[in-house]
């Protein structure tokens, strides 16, 4: 979205070093903000955010799911910059 913010968790080394590099300059020159940030997440956190998802007060993007004998592909549609969501293994 025009206003919106980007927050990068995760994902392929390339996309993380474009928006780490590119983040901050991009946040400057519009309305867009770009984050990045690490994080070791604790029971109570991931509770959190299952309450969060839960509530509807955010919603996560699932691009594509697979079957586990598809995870290879899986990995690649990643590493690729094809995903455009978050990619989940059934």
């Amino acid at each position: 979205r025009p206003t919106g913010r980007y927050v990068f968790v995760g994902g392929p080394t390339r996309r993380f070093v474009t928006a780490l590099l590119a983040g901050p300059m991009l946040s400057m020159t519009g309305e867009q903000r770009f984050r990045t940030f690490m994080l070791n997440p604790t029971q109570e956190d991931l509770a959190f955010v299952m309450e969060l998802l839960e509530s509807g007060d955010i919603e996560a993007v699932i691009d594509r799911q697979y079957h586990l004998g598809e995870v290879p592909a899986a990995i690649q549609d990643i590493e690729a910059g094809r995903a455009t969501g978050k990619v989940v293994v059934v």
